[in-house]
């Protein structure tokens, strides 16, 4: 049984964790029913296996972040904490988008530190008051894990921020992701503390808890988990530099569902799953997903909103509302350009101010008219960076007024203060146009709130003298390399690295006619007030339902250590191959037909020599000298190797290229599968292969007697991909007329003869079986891709019309194939989705098996022969 500390995830990292102290005691879960709450450190809660219930019954939402949606105070007589709910926090705000009926509970870390005497009063109060779950982090663990590896790793590189240099980003750090693991374990045992796996959905927030889903998976196999990231994804080129990518990328597939702002992100991420992983997707009916070891995980696109309600009250304030007179009072007479940004070195502040002054110098009529505003938020991270960035801005901002200001006139206006939040809407309110220039930024709700603002209230217009129908209006210049530039269709979107476009753009923005102000106003205020935080949140839950509706109708298991676990659904029917059990029924069967696949099946697919050794050989042989086995090899490879490489065995059948040629033994004549085929389709399609093969690098064609087949698996897999799609449409546009196949694989397509497929060779096999009086009462199928799920199916399909008397005129012909009591075992090699009933792990696994049967021959074959010469 494994034990709740996991050390065997920690070990992934390098091996040795650093020791932290032991952080607080476990709570209980939340109850909503009367009831015993039974020890929850007893077996069955700790095995890794077992999905235990808690006493919760209602659905509920856990959301977990970095930090909770609290505010947090010393109490004046220094004797415990005040907390409050923080109304600013997304976190907060999204339960807008939740339905009543579902509760929530928050899972995070607080604001401030909490001394270890305090953490259980502290506890206590916030899961009885809030809701809320804290996770205790000892201050040492917390500055590795966030002020280290999120904010010295993950945050620059997600930023497309390379570490070339020490001073550079910084070198990546192991013992910063160790406490990164460690830090997401803490954050993962607080969630199990209060889950109820089977009715809960968890919600798990940004990049500081990207490994979090691989804890609960492992936990709970069935866990119904979302991930939403708001940050950028970097493209493969940026993120494969990062030294744990594949850990971070399997840790983030154990979701069920992932969120990203934009489709850029998105398809950065399924890039880099493509590229690292081997992981390809599909989209279908529009929605997006993975296949990773049978489960399907979905990808959301969706931005996130601002929170409507919240803006509007504030809107109404009797502060805001004296602040936004005071400030009219104080620009009037002059264009104000607004900015409101993090102090940090990815918002471009400097930039800004220098296409401020490109302004200047290229009109030089708005001199005195047109002020830029910028609001600079306290920096969220420290470091060398952050200060060289504040004495940039503080510079060129001096340096610029210097030039251009006049008495009672500075064209930058630089806040470098905390700025309350009323007053922050005040300045949207006046601002002519708000301006972006962050070289790159997961969403910035920047311009969302601008333009609410610029749509003011019935109590604002009223206060200045507007009517009701007065017209609105505002301006937009963002950058773009930020999330929500693609949602803001109206805005003027700049390169904030060009400094004249962007002063360019500042001067159309305030330049433009008032009624085209008015219609871009119109149009983004239509979609900010319609795709709010609530729509959001809303969307999110309704993807993650969805995706989530088949968990308990699917079979898990959980396999691989580390940051390679992953947990297998299967078909609750599909279960391991007992050689014991097969061994057995192949004893007391009479007439067995034997089809097996070679490459993947008997010989790995990572060897480069594929000829059968000895041991192959040796077990094939065995089996087809028993008299009551026919034993076929059933490949996709030419008739020539497949002779040259089973010339030893004399009594083994085998159908080449899918089942187009077969020959019943060694020295029988190869017949084809079917007559009269018309191979003229090669002309036309051999030159279309020919084509993509020279304008793809690492393609290659393999001309087999029957079929084409172009391969792409060593070229570059999104070109690879993106070839391999034109290529399939352009072979079905030229060949629609021929009476071919044109299908796509794994790194393949290829071309080939209708009515040509393993299933068909398995059904013609078992048809001349009877034929010859040998009717089947044991069928072994065994293969490892998709080529052999159509044997599968074929013999799935034989069996179950087999049940069925022969008797109406209209009935298959292959109904009566088999006999009733046949043992069928279709198996495919690895845990997979299937339309097999059986797996086995590995080629290893299949001779093993073989060898049993093998040897249950011989030894029949031995016992026969000493009975003969007894009764001699």
């Amino acid at each position: 049984m494994m034990s709740r500390s996991y050390t065997n995830l920690m070990d992934l990292a390098t091996g040795n964790f650093p020791t932290f102290p032991k952080v607080g005691k476990r709570l209980p879960r939340v109850m909503t029913v009367p009831g015993i709450i039974s020890e929850l450190d007893d077996d069955n809660c700790n095995s890794v296996t077992s999905d235990v219930l808690s006493s919760v019954c209602q659905d509920r939402m856990i959301i977990v972040a970095n930090q909770l949606p609290l505010r947090a105070v010393r109490r004046p007589d220094n004797r415990g904490w005040a907390f409050s709910w923080d109304e600013d926090s997304l976190l907060l705000q999204l339960k807008e988008g939740l339905t009543e009926d579902l509760e929530v509970v928050y899972v995070g870390s607080l604001k401030v530190e909490v001394d270890p005497n305090e953490q259980d009063d502290v506890a206590q109060t916030l899961l009885e008051k809030f809701k809320c779950v804290p996770a205790f982090l000892p201050p040492d663990l917390y500055s590795k894990f966030y002020h280290g590896f999120c904010k010295q790793h993950l945050w620059p590189l997600f930023h497309y921020m390379l570490p070339l240099s020490p001073g550079h980003g910084g070198r990546f750090d192991r013992s910063l992701w160790q406490a990164y693991v460690s830090a997401n374990k803490i954050f993962a045992d607080k969630v199990m503390e209060v889950i109820s796996p089977d009715d809960d959905f968890v919600w798990v927030h940004d990049y500081h808890l990207m490994v979090l889903p691989t804890f609960l998976r492992k936990r709970f196999n069935r866990v119904k988990l979302g991930f939403f990231l708001h940050s950028p994804f970097p493209s493969s080129e940026i993120y494969r530099t990062l030294p744990v990518r594949d850990e971070i990328l399997r840790a983030l597939l154990n979701s069920d569902l992932i969120g990203f702002h934009t489709f850029d992100y998105a398809r950065h991420f399924l890039s880099c799953c493509s590229r690292m992983l081997g992981i390809e997707y599909e989209s279908k009916r529009g929605y997006i997903g993975l296949e990773y070891y049978g489960r399907t995980v979905s990808i959301k696109i969706m931005p996130v909103g601002i929170h409507m309600g919240q803006l509007e009250s504030v809107l109404n304030l009797a502060d805001t509302e004296w602040r936004v007179g005071e400030l009219r009072d104080q620009f009037k007479g002059k264009k104000v350009l607004l900015g409101v940004d993090d102090m940090d070195i990815f918002k471009g502040i400097s930039l800004k101010f220098l296409a401020m002054e490109q302004l200047l110098n290229m009109h030089p009529e708005w001199r005195g008219k047109v002020v830029l505003v910028q609001i600079a938020n306290p920096a969220r991270s420290m470091g060398k960076d952050v200060e060289e960035v504040k004495d940039e801005t503080h510079s060129t901002a001096k340096r610029i007024n210097e030039t251009f200001g006049r008495p009672g006139y500075d064209p930058i206006v630089l806040i470098d203060r905390p700025v309350p939040f009323y007053e922050r809407i005040a300045f949207y309110t006046i601002a002519e146009c708000a301006v972006v220039t962050a070289v790159r930024d997961g969403m910035n709700l920047t311009p969302y709130e601008y333009i609410v603002c610029r749509q003011g209230t019935s109590r604002l217009d009223d206060t200045h003298g507007a009517g009701p129908n007065a017209p609105k209006k505002s301006m937009l210049v963002v950058s773009e390399f930020i999330g929500c530039s693609p949602s803001l269709s109206g805005a003027i979107r700049v390169n904030p690295w060009n400094i004249d476009a962007v002063a360019e753009a500042m001067n159309v923005a305030i330049s433009i006619p008032e009624a085209e102000a008015q219609l871009r106003h119109e149009k983004h205020y239509r979609y900010v007030s319609t795709h709010d935080v609530a729509y959001w949140a809303q969307s999110f839950t309704q993807d993650l339902i969805r995706t989530c509706a088949d968990h308990l109708r699917r079979r898990c298991y959980g396999i691989g250590f580390g940051f390679g676990f992953r947990v297998v659904a299967l078909d609750p029917n599909f279960r391991k191959l007992s050689i014991d059990h097969i061994v057995s029924a192949y004893k007391m069967t009479k007439s067995r037909a034997i089809l097996l696949d070679y490459d993947g099946t008997m010989m790995p697919q990572t060897s480069i020599n594929k000829t059968p050794g000895p041991e192959v050989l040796t077990i094939l042989n065995s089996l087809c000298r028993d008299p009551k086995n026919v034993v076929f090899i059933v490949s996709g490879r030419g008739r020539e190797t497949l002779s040259k490489w089973f010339s030893p065995c004399e009594m083994l059948g085998i159908a080449a290229e899918h089942g187009y040629f077969i020959r019943w033994t060694r020295d029988a004549e190869w017949e084809t599968f079917v007559q009269g085929i018309d191979f003229g389709w090669r002309d036309i399609a051999l030159p279309v292969m020919k084509l993509y093969a020279e304008t793809t690098d690492g393609s290659t064609i393999e001309e087999k007697e029957s079929a084409l087949v172009w391969h792409h698996r060593d070229a570059d897999p999104d070109f690879g991909s993106c070839q391999a799609k034109e290529l399939l449409d352009h072979l079905e546009s030229v060949l629609a007329n021929e009476p071919v196949v044109v299908k796509s694989g794994h790194h393949i397509v290829e071309v080939k003869p209708q009515g040509i497929n393993k299933g068909l060779v398995a059904e013609q096999l078992l048809s001349t079986m009877v034929q010859r009086d040998k009717r089947p009462d044991f069928v072994m199928c065994i293969g490892d891709d998709r080529s052999d799920e159509d044997m599968f199916e074929a013999i799935t399909t034989t069996m179950a019309q087999s049940t069925v008397p022969m008797k109406s005129e209209t009935q298959s012909p292959r109904a009566d194939v088999i006999s009733p009591i046949i043992e069928v075992f279709a198996c495919t090699v690895g845990q997979k989705p299937s339309k097999a009933k059986y797996y086995l792990d590995d080629t290893v696994e299949v001779l093993r098996m073989l060898q049993g049967l093998a040897t249950a021959s011989d030894q029949a074959t031995k016992n026969s022969s000493t009975q003969v010469a007894l009764d001699s």
